[in-house]
């Protein structure tokens, strides 16, 4: 990583941060993280990035407008997921779930939620993906109407929903009927002890992180947890998004980096034929093409992270490319690292085998890649002079 700090994307700060971080995540995560217990390890990782101090590049100050610098944002998911993509969930998801507070609550929730969240005292949690909707945020049925002056309450079922089940707080997007499709959608935050709110179902996964399914039968919410103005919830979900789309990327480039240099290393150990495996052809080629797919997303990913920090209101269409090309590209890079393993490569327990089972994830939350070409297309229309 160190020759990509040189890039005209950072300053002296990044190099900093990403020294001093690497350093911290190498010696103090792989004893905090207990597989057998994921729900406990996620406690634990979330706790000791509070108290490290790590959570407030992902939860701004609740004294500031929100902002992120989205570069550091990438280099902490980067350096975190070639450690381990647990890891990287716990941080992350602290991220996502504080977001819209910090770029749309008032004042009030921000005192109230951000610094929880930012000393790991509190887990947070973004709620938008239901059974019938996940991608299309526009067809979200979770419903929330008034009751009474002060009140309002929800009714519906959202799924999927990373750190359900451990989180202490969920914004939770709902169809409040200001207007038809996006037009429509409101954001709440709502308490995980609230009545009406429940756990439904634990979800299991390949690659084992909190996911629940949330059901909220007449669930009671003060209209003062509303973020934005009423309508305003597609807004939220968007520009949040906008912020972490990038850095879904750079998660899925530190797998792939560790993915190349666990390959790298197998092939310079491992002999056939007589021969150490890296002097193959067939490797070598496998290792030039893994390592030109790690640079290139990685100048999509910062050059987003960039643009952003540059004042460019939206970065939707940068965001979209450097995550499908990063995800689909690091699914790759690590699919040729267990062939370069064999056997070995998909024993259970081995790190090619994780980081098969990890990546795999990437290329559908958060918008499926598929969902990113018709992104990266409607933009490119939009900007087209007809």
């Amino acid at each position: 990583m160190a020759e990509f700090l040189d890039w005209p994307f950072f300053n002296r700060d990044h190099a900093t941060f990403a020294g001093e971080f690497r350093g911290w995540v190498k010696s103090a995560v792989p004893d905090l993280i207990d597989h057998a217990d994921v729900d406990g390890s996620c406690r634990k990782l979330v706790a000791e990035l509070g108290r490290s101090g790590w959570l407030e590049y992902a939860c701004p100050d609740h004294r500031t407008d929100g902002s992120h610098d989205v570069r550091t944002l990438c280099l902490a998911r980067e350096i975190l997921a070639y450690e381990s993509g647990l890891a990287d969930f716990a941080f992350a998801m602290q991220g996502l779930g504080s977001g819209p507070i910090a770029l749309f609550g008032h004042h009030a929730l921000k005192e109230r939620y951000l610094p929880p969240v930012r000393h790991g005292r509190h887990i947070a949690a973004f709620a938008l993906s239901e059974p019938e909707c996940g991608s299309d945020v526009a067809a979200i049925s979770t419903s929330v109407t008034q009751d009474g002056p002060d009140h309002v309450r929800i009714e519906g079922t959202k799924t999927w929903i990373s750190n359900g089940g451990i989180a202490d707080f969920y914004v939770v997007f709902a169809r409040s009927g200001e207007g038809p499709g996006a037009k429509g959608l409101s954001a709440f935050v709502v308490d995980a002890d609230t009545p009406g709110l429940s756990i439904s179902e634990r979800i299991n996964v390949m690659a084992p992180h909190p996911l629940a399914t949330l059901r909220f039968d007449a669930c009671r919410v003060p209209v003062t947890n509303r973020l934005g103005a009423a309508g305003a919830g597609f807004k939220v979900a968007m520009a949040t998004l906008d912020i972490f789309r990038t850095t879904v990327g750079a998660a899925a480039l530190g797998l792939a980096r560790r993915a190349l240099d666990e390959a790298l290393s197998r092939a310079s150990s491992r002999r056939l034929f007589g021969t150490p495996l890296g002097e193959l052809q067939l490797t070598q080629a496998a290792l030039a093409e893994m390592a030109t797919a790690v640079e290139a997303s990685a100048l999509l990913i910062y050059r987003a992270a960039w643009a952003k920090h540059s004042g460019k209101a939206r970065i939707t269409r940068e965001a979209a490319m450097a995550k499908l090309f990063a995800t689909d590209s690091a699914q790759g890079v690590i699919d040729r690292a267990v062939q370069i393993f064999g056997g070995s490569g998909v024993k259970t327990g081995s790190k090619v085998e994780e980081l098969y089972r990890e990546v795999r994830a990437l290329r559908i939350y958060e918008g499926a890649s598929e969902v990113q070409k018709i992104i990266i297309a409607r933009e490119m229309l939009r900007g087209a002079v007809l």
